[in-house]
Protein backbone atom coordinates (compact mmCIF):
# COMPACT_ATOMS: atom_id res chain seq x y z
CA UNK A 1 0.00 0.00 0.00
CA UNK A 2 1.39 3.34 -1.07
CA UNK A 3 1.34 6.28 1.40
CA UNK A 4 0.44 8.72 -1.37
CA UNK A 5 -2.47 6.46 -2.36
CA UNK A 6 -3.70 6.66 1.24
CA UNK A 7 -3.53 10.46 1.20
CA UNK A 8 -5.52 10.65 -2.04
CA UNK A 9 -7.99 8.09 -0.71
CA UNK A 10 -8.62 10.37 2.29
CA UNK A 11 -8.87 13.46 0.09
CA UNK A 12 -11.23 11.65 -2.26
CA UNK A 13 -14.04 11.44 0.31
CA UNK A 14 -14.79 15.18 0.43
CA UNK A 15 -14.12 15.41 -3.31
CA UNK A 16 -16.57 12.61 -4.11
CA UNK A 17 -19.22 14.06 -1.77
CA UNK A 18 -18.70 17.73 -2.64
CA UNK A 19 -22.30 18.90 -2.25
CA UNK A 20 -22.73 17.36 1.19
CA UNK A 21 -19.27 18.48 2.33
CA UNK A 22 -19.97 22.10 1.47
CA UNK A 23 -23.05 22.11 3.70
CA UNK A 24 -21.64 19.99 6.53
CA UNK A 25 -18.35 21.89 6.70
CA UNK A 26 -19.96 25.27 6.10
CA UNK A 27 -22.34 24.93 9.02
CA UNK A 28 -19.92 23.24 11.42
CA UNK A 29 -16.82 25.44 11.01
CA UNK A 30 -18.22 28.41 12.90
CA UNK A 31 -19.24 26.28 15.88
CA UNK A 32 -15.91 24.47 15.95
CA UNK A 33 -13.95 27.72 15.92
CA UNK A 34 -16.15 29.06 18.73
CA UNK A 35 -15.57 25.90 20.75
CA UNK A 36 -11.81 26.27 20.26
CA UNK A 37 -11.79 29.82 21.67
CA UNK A 38 -9.99 30.46 24.92
CA UNK A 39 -13.08 31.12 27.07
CA UNK A 40 -15.10 28.22 25.67
CA UNK A 41 -14.27 25.82 28.51
CA UNK A 42 -16.81 25.19 31.24
CA UNK A 43 -16.77 28.04 33.75
CA UNK A 44 -14.18 29.98 31.76
CA UNK A 45 -16.27 33.11 31.39
CA UNK A 46 -17.30 33.16 35.06
CA UNK A 47 -13.67 32.64 36.11
CA UNK A 48 -12.57 35.63 34.00
CA UNK A 49 -15.23 37.85 35.62
CA UNK A 50 -14.20 36.74 39.12
CA UNK A 51 -10.53 37.43 38.35
CA UNK A 52 -11.35 40.88 36.96
CA UNK A 53 -13.49 41.80 39.96
CA UNK A 54 -10.87 40.52 42.40
CA UNK A 55 -13.16 37.84 43.84
CA UNK A 56 -10.84 34.98 42.91
CA UNK A 57 -7.75 34.62 45.06
CA UNK A 58 -4.49 33.36 43.60
CA UNK A 59 -4.64 30.09 45.56
CA UNK A 60 -8.22 29.46 44.37
CA UNK A 61 -7.21 29.84 40.77
CA UNK A 62 -7.37 26.51 38.91
CA UNK A 63 -3.98 25.13 37.92
CA UNK A 64 -2.97 22.78 35.15
CA UNK A 65 -6.09 22.88 32.99
CA UNK A 66 -4.75 20.25 30.64
CA UNK A 67 -8.20 18.92 29.76
CA UNK A 68 -9.42 22.30 28.55
CA UNK A 69 -6.31 22.87 26.46
CA UNK A 70 -6.51 19.43 24.89
CA UNK A 71 -10.18 19.99 24.09
CA UNK A 72 -9.45 23.39 22.49
CA UNK A 73 -6.64 21.88 20.39
CA UNK A 74 -8.94 19.03 19.34
CA UNK A 75 -11.64 21.50 18.21
CA UNK A 76 -9.07 23.60 16.33
CA UNK A 77 -7.75 20.55 14.46
CA UNK A 78 -11.31 19.45 13.68
CA UNK A 79 -12.15 22.97 12.44
CA UNK A 80 -9.12 22.94 10.13
CA UNK A 81 -10.14 19.51 8.77
CA UNK A 82 -13.64 20.87 8.09
CA UNK A 83 -12.16 23.95 6.41
CA UNK A 84 -10.05 21.73 4.15
CA UNK A 85 -13.14 19.61 3.39
CA UNK A 86 -15.05 22.77 2.49
CA UNK A 87 -12.34 23.89 0.07
CA UNK A 88 -12.06 20.43 -1.52
CA UNK A 89 -15.85 20.19 -1.80
CA UNK A 90 -16.14 23.59 -3.50
CA UNK A 91 -13.33 22.77 -5.91
CA UNK A 92 -14.94 19.43 -6.73
CA UNK A 93 -18.33 21.05 -7.33
CA UNK A 94 -16.81 23.55 -9.74
CA UNK A 95 -15.25 20.78 -11.82
CA UNK A 96 -11.66 20.83 -10.58
CA UNK A 97 -10.33 17.24 -10.56
CA UNK A 98 -8.88 17.40 -7.04
CA UNK A 99 -8.19 13.66 -6.79
CA UNK A 100 -9.48 12.32 -10.10
CA UNK A 101 -6.27 12.88 -12.12
CA UNK A 102 -4.12 11.02 -9.58
CA UNK A 103 -6.54 8.10 -9.42
CA UNK A 104 -6.73 8.01 -13.22
CA UNK A 105 -2.93 8.00 -13.60
CA UNK A 106 -2.20 5.50 -10.81
CA UNK A 107 -5.37 3.40 -10.81
CA UNK A 108 -5.79 -0.19 -11.90
CA UNK A 109 -8.34 -0.56 -14.75
CA UNK A 110 -11.26 -2.98 -14.64
CA UNK A 111 -14.72 -3.20 -16.20
CA UNK A 112 -17.79 -2.07 -14.35
CA UNK A 113 -21.53 -1.62 -14.76
CA UNK A 114 -23.58 1.42 -13.84
CA UNK A 115 -27.02 1.58 -12.32
CA UNK A 116 -28.10 5.17 -11.89
CA UNK A 117 -25.63 6.79 -9.52
CA UNK A 118 -24.10 3.44 -8.52
CA UNK A 119 -21.06 1.76 -10.06
CA UNK A 120 -20.33 -1.94 -9.52
CA UNK A 121 -16.92 -3.42 -10.25
CA UNK A 122 -14.75 -6.32 -9.14
CA UNK A 123 -11.14 -5.76 -8.10
CA UNK A 124 -8.20 -7.95 -9.15
CA UNK A 125 -8.45 -9.66 -5.74
CA UNK A 126 -12.02 -10.74 -6.53
CA UNK A 127 -13.84 -8.36 -4.18
CA UNK A 128 -16.95 -6.72 -5.62
CA UNK A 129 -17.64 -3.07 -4.81
CA UNK A 130 -20.80 -1.07 -5.41
CA UNK A 131 -19.99 2.60 -4.90
CA UNK A 132 -21.77 5.88 -5.54
CA UNK A 133 -20.86 8.24 -8.34
CA UNK A 134 -22.65 11.33 -7.09
CA UNK A 135 -24.68 13.44 -9.56
CA UNK A 136 -23.11 16.71 -8.38
CA UNK A 137 -19.52 15.41 -8.26
CA UNK A 138 -19.41 12.49 -10.69
CA UNK A 139 -16.43 10.14 -10.57
CA UNK A 140 -15.69 10.60 -14.27
CA UNK A 141 -12.29 11.58 -15.69
CA UNK A 142 -10.79 13.00 -18.00
CA UNK A 143 -14.07 14.31 -19.50
CA UNK A 144 -16.22 15.11 -16.48
CA UNK A 145 -19.24 15.93 -18.66
CA UNK A 146 -19.25 12.56 -20.48
CA UNK A 147 -22.66 10.94 -20.50
CA UNK A 148 -22.68 7.50 -18.88
CA UNK A 149 -25.97 5.67 -19.41
CA UNK A 150 -27.34 3.17 -16.93
CA UNK A 151 -26.45 -0.45 -17.55
CA UNK A 152 -23.66 0.43 -19.96
CA UNK A 153 -20.33 -1.34 -19.32
CA UNK A 154 -17.59 1.15 -18.49
CA UNK A 155 -13.92 1.05 -17.57
CA UNK A 156 -13.15 2.01 -13.98
CA UNK A 157 -9.73 2.87 -12.56
CA UNK A 158 -9.31 2.34 -8.81
CA UNK A 159 -6.42 2.63 -6.39
CA UNK A 160 -5.21 -0.92 -5.65
CA UNK A 161 -4.92 -0.40 -1.88
CA UNK A 162 -8.11 1.66 -1.62
CA UNK A 163 -10.73 0.58 -4.21
CA UNK A 164 -13.23 3.08 -2.77
CA UNK A 165 -11.22 5.76 -4.59
CA UNK A 166 -12.17 5.23 -8.24
CA UNK A 167 -12.92 7.09 -11.48
CA UNK A 168 -14.87 6.10 -14.55
CA UNK A 169 -12.51 6.33 -17.51
CA UNK A 170 -14.43 8.52 -19.97
CA UNK A 171 -11.79 8.05 -22.68
CA UNK A 172 -12.82 4.40 -23.01
CA UNK A 173 -16.60 4.75 -22.98
CA UNK A 174 -18.67 4.42 -26.16
CA UNK A 175 -19.79 7.80 -27.45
Amino acid sequence: MNALDSVFWLLNFPAAHGYAMVFIAGFSILGLFVMSARGATVGGGLRQIREREGLLRAQDRPRGQVGGRVLRIFFRVLALVMLASLVIGILSLTGVPVTRAYIYDNGRPTTATTDGDWVTFTTAEGVEYTLESNFFTPAVYPDRDAYISTGEPVVVRYLPGHPQAFVIDSSQTPR
